[in-house]
């Protein structure tokens, strides 16, 4: 990467490792949901886990439905 920008060397970047904490895609109304980190990662995407109570979601979620945890900042009540 030069400049923050990908070259045809640049490989990307590499996939979330389990216990990284993440927002999952909502399926039905699109939003992202959080409280959750990756419990595995599988050929067809990730398994999660939720935090609240530390069931592995049975699903599979492709990665474009994970994100990094994305926490709001500068807000008092969060």
């Amino acid at each position: 990467m030069t400049n923050g920008v990908m070259d045809a060397t640049t490989t990307p970047p590499s996939t979330l490792p389990p216990g990284t904490r993440v927002d999952v895609r909502n399926r039905f109304v699109g939003a992202w949901s959080h409280g959750f980190e990756i419990a595995e990662q599988v050929d067809e995407g990730y398994r999660v886990r939720r935090l609240s109570d530390g069931t592995v979601l049975p699903d599979v979620f492709p990665a474009d439905d994970i994100r990094a945890e994305r926490r709001k900042q500068g807000l008092w009540w969060y």
